[in-house]
């Protein structure tokens, strides 16, 4: 039984801890031990009688028709026992966010008639051994007939892009609207107003999240018909629920052990691997086995979304903001994944923890034939924020300001309206700043020093 830490008893007494055991102090991690003993179990180390072994045949196209497909030549490897196609997947089409209501299903398990990215599944091979896999998938061939392909957020919304998605736009449609669009007072009348205007435009690129352990799973067949996947995701419930859909089975058909993530920072939450190991697990009878391979795992596997965000401020010379607007760019890649929820999240964060009296947002969800990205800690706000920052810092540089009483003077609070009319309340970002100006020995006029997130006052 775990013992009560001073903390928690003084919270079930009703009490507060004057002694706090845990905040401030260095305490071990739970799984630390086993981590560092080689104790930790992790999916992989089952090793089942019979068991299968799942590789990938995939495009080597970023956009292209396919023609034909070839699987002699697997099938002619000693030790395979299948080839999946699409057609061997009961409801080949989804996207993982329908669970919450996001559509269309944009996005095949298994390439039908043409694919996206570089890097797309086109079919499965099942085989005795991993090698035999391999080499199985290796030996598939297929014709394609090549077609234009948009590597670029900006040229993909260009009038006269190739369109490479059946919903007839480069780019995911909001209740009707091209982009998420946030409309707060009139930006126009505030840039006109101010002193000056002052630009700036800012880029990422995909972040791949690298964990040391490759996305995989294994499927193991029960005798009631049932079937347990043993797998590493980060969403147990995504898994379940999403394959299930899939496979065109009740959820109750399925159990998801999940287990130890040896590392996953958001990448695991996509459902790619499991629906694949469980056809290829009831077309055999056997358990299967599906894991990426490392150039699997940093080629196909979903990266954190590139960004492209352009900003322009009308400043008053005394540092208040009273226009900004703002053009983001969400590279989806070739399929929707998270990404419409990620620019949504986008949208939400802007124009920043400022109080700006217009605003103007437009948020656009692009698709390109590149990998589809998807979830990466805080995707959606993260790069947002370098944005943000570092225009505050090149507007401070351009007024000769000191970059900390520049936040202070236009950091909301409480009781202030923000841009998507919300009232902002528990704000804290003054007190924060002033106490970072003083543990790094910042010095700020006693007039910065005395503002409050409670109140305003002229600085």
């Amino acid at each position: 039984m775990a013992r009560l830490t001073p903390i928690d008893t003084a919270y079930f007494k009703g009490e507060r801890a004057d002694d706090f055991a845990v905040i401030g102090s260095a305490v071990p991690r739970s799984d630390a031990r086993a981590h560092v003993t080689g104790r930790t179990v992790f999916f992989e180390d089952m090793t089942l009688p019979e068991m299968t072994h799942v590789k990938i045949h995939r495009s080597t196209r970023h956009h292209a028709l396919i023609n034909r497909v070839d699987v002699s030549g697997a099938l002619g490897v000693p030790g395979v026992l299948r080839v999946i196609t699409h057609q061997d997947v009961p409801n080949n089409w989804y996207t993982v966010l329908r669970l919450i209501g996001v559509g269309p299903d944009d996005e095949p398990v298994l390439a039908e008639d043409r694919v996206l990215y570089r890097g797309e599944p086109i079919v499965a091979v099942v085989a005795e051994t991993e090698d035999a896999a391999r080499e199985g998938a290796a030996r598939v061939t297929v014709d394609y007939t090549d077609l234009p392909a948009v590597l670029d957020v900006e040229e993909a919304l260009a009038d006269g892009a190739p369109i490479i998605k059946q919903a007839g736009t480069n780019h995911f449609v909001y209740e009707g609207h091209h982009c998420r669009r946030i409309r707060f007072g009139d930006v126009e009348r505030g840039f006109a107003e101010a002193d000056r205007i002052i630009e700036g435009r800012y880029s990422s690129s995909p972040i791949e999240h690298a964990p040391t352990e490759p996305t995989g799973c294994i499927v193991v067949p029960q005798g009631d018909g049932r079937l347990r996947i043993h797998t590493n995701t980060q969403a147990a419930f995504f898994t379940l629920d999403n394959t299930a859909l899939i496979l065109g089975v009740p959820p109750t058909s399925l159990r998801v052990v999940g287990g130890t993530v040896g590392g996953g920072f958001g990448g695991k939450v996509d459902v790619i691997v499991e629906p694949l190991a469980c056809i290829a697990a009831m077309l055999t009878g056997r358990p299967a086995k599906y894991v990426y391979s490392r150039a699997e795992e940093m080629q196909v596997s979903s990266p954190r979304a590139a960004e492209r965000i352009s900003i322009k401020d009308g400043v008053m010379d005394d540092g208040r903001i009273v226009a900004r607007k703002i053009t983001l760019y969400v590279d989806a890649g070739a399929y929707s994944r998270h990404s419409p929820y990620g620019t949504t999240k986008a949208a939400a964060h802007m124009p920043g923890p400022y109080t700006i009296p217009n605003v103007h947002v437009d948020a656009y969800c692009v698709y390109t034939n590149r990998t589809p990205s998807s979830a990466m800690r805080g995707f959606g706000v993260t790069i947002g924020d370098f944005a943000l920052e570092s225009h505050m810092d090149r507007i401070a540089r351009e007024l000769n300001m000191d970059p900390l009483r520049l936040r202070l003077k236009n950091a909301y609070r409480d009781g202030d309206m923000k841009a998507h009319r919300k009232i902002a309340s528990g704000t804290a970002l003054v007190e924060v700043i002033q106490s970072a100006a003083g543990l790094v020995g910042h010095d700020l006029p006693p007039e910065y020093r005395a503002m409050s997130s409670t109140e305003r006052s002229e600085g």
